[in-house]
């Protein structure tokens, strides 16, 4: 296998911090967005939307969804178990995975896909005012899963999962385009801050 990386894109980091908690390696290919290095005609014929990151199998075929790539190496190594064991487990952790990617992960995204000038070339065109729509929307839900988390140490309970990492991931990323973490959302900050200190975090 090879993992097609890109560095600093969230996606990439996603699987690299889901790798790094189940203390797997595999041989990282760098691939440099700041050079196009994703839209050269040997990137396309691994991966025609020109996202990354890519695993390439052993077989030659190719996954390319984040989620999909966690989930394959959640099957070749149960454990720790990131994606639940029983299914009451699994069903949860789906859901709050969902809910982190739709309400956090991808408004974070849009905000800075429309509203930083590094992707003014990307993005066309870029429409500020959905930018700016997407950077209310991600507070907006920062509040709801402030309450949501109260004071378990992991959106599902007591063990780190996916989800988690989703989260980390996104608010990692708010950092780029500015959007603040309220003050009073003590519970968050928290939370935060405790996955913030894992070593998978520097993955």
């Amino acid at each position: 296998m090879r993992l097609y990386d890109g560095g600093r894109v969230p996606n990439s980091r996603r699987v690299r911090i889901f790798l790094a908690e189940k203390g797997v390696t595999v041989p990282i290919v760098p691939v440099d967005l700041g050079r196009n290095e994703h839209k050269t005609a040997e990137y396309t014929k691994l991966n025609p939307l020109h996202r990354v990151p890519a695993l390439e199998l052993d077989d030659g075929r190719v996954l390319t969804e984040s989620i999909a790539i966690c989930r394959l190496f959640e099957g070749l190594h149960p454990s720790p178990p990131l994606f639940g064991q029983t299914l009451d487990e699994q069903v949860f952790i789906e859901m709050w995975q969902r809910r982190l990617e739709m309400e956090l992960f991808l408004p974070v995204g849009h905000a800075f896909r429309h509203l930083h000038p590094a992707m003014a070339g990307y993005e066309v065109p870029q429409v500020p005012d959905w930018g700016r729509a997407n950077m209310d929307r991600a507070v907006t839900y920062m509040r709801q899963l402030d309450a949501d988390l109260g004071d378990k140490p992991f959106i599902c309970g007591n063990a780190l999962s996916v989800a988690d990492i989703t989260g980390l991931v996104a608010l990692d990323f708010t950092r780029s385009i500015r959007i603040a973490i309220p003050d009073e959302l003590i519970n968050l900050r928290r939370w935060h801050a405790a996955l913030s200190a894992r070593p998978s975090a520097r993955a």
